[in-house]
């Protein structure tokens, strides 16, 4: 049997069609290609977005910035030191890569600093961000770590 040019082109185009279609079909079922949005509540976070730039030019405009260190136990976050007392708020940890290791925990500090242990945090790359509210004053401070 022989196959002309004609017959060829029209194999090709099969072929790729069905290659592009085997391609989208396997990468929307997969489970491990779950494509999550940021955050669940997607039009309420753009809402609170304008609170949110308030409280990042408030915090620029302290006089020093939060410190991040890393050490055996976990790490350290340290506040300003204008957030003696009355500190109220939360520091949220986001994990990029899978939603399932976020998490949020309170501010409660007796000293300048909170702890988050070690057993939390995955090496890899997380998000920061602390919102925090001092003599009714909004503050809110973002940093990228990898762990």
């Amino acid at each position: 049997m022989k196959v002309n040019w004609g017959t060829g082109i029209v194999i090709s185009i099969i072929a790729f069609i069905s290659f592009i279609m085997y391609f989208v079909i396997s990468m929307s079922t997969n489970k491990k290609f779950s494509h999550d949005l940021v955050t669940d509540n997607y039009y309420k976070k753009e809402l609170e977005f304008q609170d949110q730039i308030d409280a990042t030019k408030n915090a620029k405009l302290l006089a020093e910035d939060i410190q991040i260190v890393k050490f055996d136990k976990g790490l350290k976050i340290y506040f300003p030191k204008v957030f003696k007392n009355n500190i109220k708020g939360k520091v949220f940890l986001y994990r990029p890569s899978n939603k399932q290791l976020d998490f949020e925990i309170p501010i409660s500090i007796t000293d300048n600093y909170l702890l988050v242990p070690e057993k939390s945090l995955l090496d890899g790359r997380w998000n920061i961000s602390c919102t925090l509210k001092h003599n009714k004053k909004s503050y809110y401070f973002f940093k990228e770590i990898t762990f």
